[in-house]
């Protein structure tokens, strides 16, 4: 009798605990990979808007980390899934009036393509406008991500765009 309670502590226990330690490693998995990703554009220099340039069928600010040009550019946000080495996606935002358009990402849409020229929507859309990180599950093109989106600002502090970094998410999925 008492081994049997003593086996349903522990399943009770241990059920408890696995929710927050996964949730601990996908906190730490999204952090590094933003940490990551704004390195890479660090390292090509500040941050600028520069004209306009044709993203997936929309015209939108051309942006800038130094003298690299970044709309159509998939280097670093696919980087940042390589390094990450297990379905890490990334996107770098440009602010059009108050919408926010994926001028480089690694978002798939539902057909595979990637998800060029589309708008940030959802829950983040509120806090980047407000100027704050968010970091969270949101639905992106309808399916569930764990993600980060952090503001991205030109040198003299205007918020230009959005890093973002996360990956699929969809615990009933993998059953």
């Amino acid at each position: 009798m008492k081994t049997g309670i003593l086996i349903a502590l522990i399943i009770v226990a241990a059920s408890t605990l696995m929710p927050g330690i996964a949730r601990a490693q996908e906190d730490e998995r999204i952090a590094k990979s933003m940490e990551s990703l704004k390195a890479m554009t660090a390292s090509l220099g500040p941050p600028r808007l520069e004209g306009t340039e044709a993203v997936g069928g929309t015209e939108a600010p051309a942006l800038y980390f130094g003298t690299t040009r970044i709309n159509n550019n998939f280097d670093i946000v696919d980087a940042v899934g390589r390094e990450d080495g297990s379905g890490m996606t990334a996107t770098l935002f440009v602010k059009s009036g108050d919408d926010y358009i994926r001028v480089s990402t690694s978002v798939p849409q539902p057909d595979g393509s990637r998800a060029q020229g589309t708008l940030l929507e959802g829950p983040a859309l509120e806090a980047i406008k407000a100027g704050k990180a968010f970091y969270g599950q949101v639905p992106i093109l309808g399916r569930p991500y764990i993600t980060g989106y952090e503001p991205m600002k030109d040198s003299s502090g205007a918020q230009i765009g959005i890093y973002y970094v996360g990956y699929f998410h969809c615990w009933y999925c993998q059953r």
